[in-house]
């Protein structure tokens, strides 16, 4: 029997790119698949769901609460407007409107990325701090804590700040600096997994949310991700993403997760309501997180480098091509290095790969410099001896 995408007419691909989301995520692990096809088959409240998740998360990253979001863009989304609102209703009613309100955003110049569009949004203004002489090549500077400082003002929501090992300055610097000013810090650590100790370390440095993806190496469900943070903040931040269609006194949401005692009455549906996270996503990025955890990350890692090795090996003494396995980072990577004895450069090998059929998408990251990469994460068993044998195809 033909399967859902050959009966869509859709192609699958090889993805040794790794878990983008034009690509459409991970691979979900079986046990995260049953567990969101058996939470399809009965109805819940979806708050009472939101705040039983929420107390996994909050075991899991530390942290005083948590949320599942649509993923980690939604997440800076409801961070933002969190900061921004408090526990305001009327507030949260008026978003993107943010006249009279705390709007402003401070963020390392360095930092830009097409990402905070989703805390620009939420109706405010990313304030840029310092000059990132470091990435131009005209100096080794980049933003340093006392612009940070100067940067807040009366007007400042939050930091913003995404985390990467070369980010600059330090997460704990400005936690240091925005909380001496009473501003929270929102942290964007969407792909900063694995290490499984990452889930913690934000929050232990001091910031107040902290968002992740759920559909990159959680391997959970692709429209899935993590909110957490301080309650109060992560309160705000549900308030205006769940279905508030409710008369008041008949509303009782879960007081670990919503404390309505503390509300001058509930908001409209809010800025986050198009972000709708539904109850087999809520289901699976929990069953994936814990599998996550439980997971043997030395073990996960020497099953990349096997397939890996798959591939260089099915690629050695071809002309022009050099495989060089780069295992520096949490997740190793192949290179495949083209230079001017290669039949194609490496554009024209990525453009045809995709148009082989099966598709393999591979990471073209360094282009200009004539370098593939392959990552393992999203590659099924018999899929690197594909990559190998297309590659050669193309290169003799």
């Amino acid at each position: 029997m033909a399967g859902i995408y050959e009966r869509l007419g859709v192609r699958t691909i090889v993805n040794a790119k790794g878990s983008a989301t034009r690509l459409s995520g991970a691979i979900l692990p079986e046990e995260v698949a049953q567990a969101m096809a058996e939470a399809s088959q009965s109805c819940v409240d979806i708050a009472e769901l939101q705040a039983a998740a929420g107390a996994i998360i909050a075991e899991a990253t530390g942290a005083e609460a948590g949320y599942v979001t649509s993923g980690a863009a939604a997440g800076l989304l409801l961070g933002t407007a969190a900061c921004v609102t408090g526990l305001d209703p009327g507030r949260m009613n008026r978003l993107p409107d943010t006249a009279g309100m705390k709007n402003e955003v401070v963020m390392p110049r360095s930092q830009r990325n097409f990402y905070d569009h989703a805390v620009r949004a939420a109706g405010v203004r990313i304030v840029e701090v310092g000059l990132p002489d470091r990435f131009s090549g005209a100096g080794v500077r980049d933003a340093e804590p006392w612009e940070i400082a100067d940067a807040i003002t009366e007007r400042t929501a939050a930091v913003h700040f995404v985390a990467q090992p070369w980010s600059r300055p330090p997460l704990a610097d400005i936690v240091r600096i925005a909380h001496a000013a009473g501003v929270p810090v929102l942290v964007d650590a969407a792909a900063q997994l694995p290490p499984a100790t990452n889930l913690r370390r934000f929050i232990a440095e001091g910031a107040d949310l902290v968002v992740f993806s759920g559909g990159k190496a959680l391997r959970g469900p692709q429209a899935s991700g993590i909110l957490c943070g301080r309650r109060d903040l992560v309160m705000a931040a549900a308030l205006q993403h769940l279905d508030l269609d409710i008369d008041w006194p008949l509303w009782s949401p879960p007081p670990g997760l919503i404390d309505k005692r503390l509300l001058a009455g509930a908001p409209h549906h809010g800025i986050g309501r198009p972000c709708k996270v539904g109850r087999e996503e809520i289901v699976g990025l929990i069953t994936a997180l814990r599998l996550f955890l439980a997971a043997d990350p030395e073990a996960r890692r020497a099953a990349w480098h096997v397939q890996l090795a798959t591939i260089a090996d099915g690629l050695g003494g071809l002309p022009g091509l050099t495989a060089r396995l780069d295992g520096s980072g949490e997740v190793p990577l192949l290179h495949l290095v083209l230079d001017h004895d290669a039949k194609l450069g490496a554009a024209e090998l990525a453009e045809r790969l995709q148009r082989g059929d099966p598709p393999i998408h591979v990471d073209h990251a360094r282009l200009s410099e004539n370098i593939l990469r392959c990552n393992p994460t999203c590659l099924k068993p018999d899929q690197p001896a594909i990559v190998a044998r297309r590659v050669r195809e193309l290169l003799t």
